[in-house]
């Protein structure tokens, strides 16, 4: 009998969907901060916080 997967376990390719939407924000951010939110191992959230500086 094959080893059964883990329900936990995201699919490949749900898990890229996440990782390259942080790896966007983070990308696109000069000042600022990307706060994730994880429940249960999972991310539910991420928010994007930018900050504009001025000389």
């Amino acid at each position: 009998m094959p080893p059964s997967k883990s329900a936990d376990a995201p699919p490949a390719a749900a898990a890229s969907v996440p990782m390259s939407a942080i790896a966007e924000a983070i990308a696109k951010l000069r000042f600022g901060a990307v706060t994730l939110t994880v429940h249960d191992g999972r991310l539910v959230q991420m928010d994007v916080t930018e900050r504009q500086r001025f000389s």
